[in-house]
């Protein structure tokens, strides 16, 4: 399998990165959206992430990547029940995936050689305590977007057909990446992820000539480029790891609650998602950067990534999500 590119070797794209580390530090967030431009390092992000990803611990023959053997389903046929590190998992969706490898279905060879009734796992069950991650989000069939709000809803998979009945837990952190010109993403999807952010080709000469050397070093001299840039990937490995362990000492102050409220009443983001995104999000930047209080510095950081995609659409309002996400905090924040 080829190597990916280190993460931290990644020019730029502050934004991208920044809410990709937060998902690592709280899965809870709830998932990644990246729109952009061709070429942009979208996918080159995700495949970097998988590597720089702290391992976890699991039950060595559970399908479902459980970290007890009381926790694995009671069809999974276990073989050994120890537990192992393994690498967190990264499970690409293609677009092309048929339902029954999404969910799992029905074993057909064992069906036929044996007459038993048996399930064979799906992409939901090896994404459990990851990642899921699709290219062309918004490309993707629509009844494959339901199945997923079910999925991501309830935290499990159900699979009633062919005389099966089977549960699983799957919980994952969904990452997306598509290009806005070749369609919009249903508003249902777009709301269950946390984050979203967009990236756009740089224009700074000196930034585009970085980029080009790094890939150039990438693939001429392999040896020495991941010697220097997988340290500096185990730097950002060991602070995720230190920033988990922080999260729940987080103080969060009163006069924050009131922020987050008045930002997403400000915006006229609908619900109360925007708010709890809003403040995890927030919590996880401060445990990443070693601070220990919740401050307006973290809201204003990270609330271009957490309500831009919340909005609800103005059609005089030409500047972007993004821009007006910014305007209205800097009203309300000053």
């Amino acid at each position: 399998m080829k190597t990916p590119f280190p993460f931290s070797a990644i020019v730029g794209q502050r934004e991208m990165k920044q809410a990709m580390v937060l998902t690592a530090v709280d899965p809870g967030i709830g998932g990644v959206l990246v729109f952009g431009d061709r070429g942009t390092g979208k996918s080159t992000a995700v495949r970097a992430l998988a590597a720089l990803l702290p391992p976890i611990r699991a039950v060595e023959s559970c399908p479902v990547n459980s970290s007890r053997a009381a926790d694995c389903p009671e069809w999974a046929e276990l073989g050994s029940k120890k537990l192992v590190s393994r690498p967190t998992p990264v499970i690409d969706l293609p677009l092309g995936a048929t339902e029954d490898r999404v969910v799992g279905a029905l074993d057909i060879e064992r069906a036929l050689t044996r007459g038993e009734k048996a399930f064979e796992p799906g992409l939901l069950a090896r994404a459990n305590r990851g990642y899921l991650y699709i290219d062309e989000v918004n490309l993707l069939e629509d009844h494959i977007v339901d199945l997923l709000l079910d999925v991501a809803q309830s935290g499990e998979n159900v699979v009633e057909r062919e005389g099966l009945s089977i549960r699983h837990p799957a919980r994952f952190v969904l990452v997306g990446s598509g290009n806005p010109e070749e369609g919009e993403l249903r508003p249902q999807l777009l709301d269950r992820f946390g984050l979203s952010v967009e990236v756009r080709s740089p224009n700074d000469v000196a930034e585009r000539v970085e980029v080009i050397k790094r890939r150039d070093a990438f693939e001429s001299d392999f040896d020495a480029f991941m010697a220097h840039y997988s340290a500096e990937d185990t730097k950002v490995r060991d602070t995720i790891l230190k920033a988990r362990k922080r999260l729940a000492k987080i103080k969060t102050p009163d006069d924050i609650l009131h922020d987050c409220a008045a930002l997403c009443i400000a915006l006229g983001s609908d619900g109360l998602r925007g708010e709890l995104t809003l403040l995890r999000t927030a919590r996880a930047l401060a445990a990443y950067q070693g601070d220990k209080v919740l401050s307006r510095a973290h809201l204003r950081d990270i609330a271009p990534s957490a309500l831009s995609h919340r909005l609800r659409r103005d059609p005089l309002d030409e500047a972007g999500s993004g821009a007006r996400v910014a305007r209205i905090v800097a009203e309300v924040l000053g």
